[in-house]
């Protein structure tokens, strides 16, 4: 690839290459303050190009690609490739990572104590994110929660939150001090928007925490709150993690301590106002 870029996420690194300028500057703009791969030698490999040749300049289109691909995934247009780069990083996570546990989930901490937020995509928990750590949370990821199988902990991956929507005005009003990227109109799920990791994040990103709480937020309904037990929270983060089959044993082993030793508590909210309160709440009684 003509353009490069490589950088660590917490314990993760990427290289990324693609055959434009654009969508690595944007990176460039958007990753400002992460460090470099340890050793120069990333864990995963990104590339951004287009699927034809004429797709440089005719309509230009940009596909995802890497260590890990998807067959039959439709091409983006080439406006969107800061979205396509996030994609790309996430599968090739999601599908090559093997030294934690992933969680699709979001997480915050505060004295030394994890928060994580999981549930289907719309369930709020990205907003809630950035709202927490807006209000004083470290952030410590948006995309994936990573467990470390031998100890529990959970390793921070904070990397940009993809804000959707109404939510991007709302994390703005809460936040005014936040640096965001550029708009990406028009995409598959609607408006998107990059909410930068706070500098806080960055610094901190080689700093675990013990998770304390695992919320299952859902967004859009009335204000209810229930205890979640161990079976149940089991079964739901088993569908929300992307390696635990291929973990076996150790995924296992992993997602039975987490249930055992952390509360889970389901959290149904109107607006991101009542769910901070809630989470507050929460918190409190722990």
């Amino acid at each position: 690839m003509r353009h490069r870029l490589g950088l660590r996420v917490g314990p993760v690194s990427f290289r990324v290459g693609s055959d434009r300028r654009e969508p690595i500057h944007q990176l460039r703009a958007l990753y400002a303050g992460y460090p470099a791969p340890d050793a120069a030698i990333a864990d995963h490999t990104v590339r951004l190009e287009a699927p034809r040749p004429w797709r440089r300049w005719l309509r230009p289109q940009v596909r995802v690609a890497g260590d890990h691909e998807l067959p039959g995934a439709v091409p983006l247009p080439a406006r969107h490739a800061l979205l396509a780069a996030e994609m790309a990083m996430n599968l090739q996570l999601a599908l090559g990572h093997r030294r934690h546990i992933l969680l699709h989930a979001a997480t915050v901490e505060r004295d030394g104590r994890a928060l994580v937020m999981t549930g289907e995509s719309g369930a709020g928990k990205s907003t809630l994110a950035a709202l927490l750590a807006g209000a004083g949370w470290r952030f410590m990821g948006d995309e994936f929660a990573l467990i470390a199988p031998d100890t529990g902990l959970a390793h921070p991956f904070p990397r940009p939150v993809s804000l959707k929507n109404e939510s991007i005005a709302q994390v703005r009003a809460a936040w005014p001090a936040a640096r965001f990227g550029p708009e990406l109109a028009g995409t598959p799920k609607g408006t998107i928007r990059h909410l930068a990791a706070p500098a806080d994040a960055i610094a901190r990103m080689d700093e675990p925490a013990r998770p304390a709480l695992i919320l299952f937020p859902r967004f859009g309904a009335a204000p209810a709150l229930r205890p979640v037990p161990p079976a149940e929270a089991f079964v739901r983060l088993t569908e929300a993690s992307t390696n635990y089959v291929a973990l076996g044993e150790a995924g296992f082993r992993a997602l039975t301590r987490l249930v055992r030793e952390v509360p889970a508590v389901a959290l149904d909210y109107p607006d991101g106002s009542a769910g901070l309160a809630a989470i507050e709440r929460c918190w409190a009684a722990l």
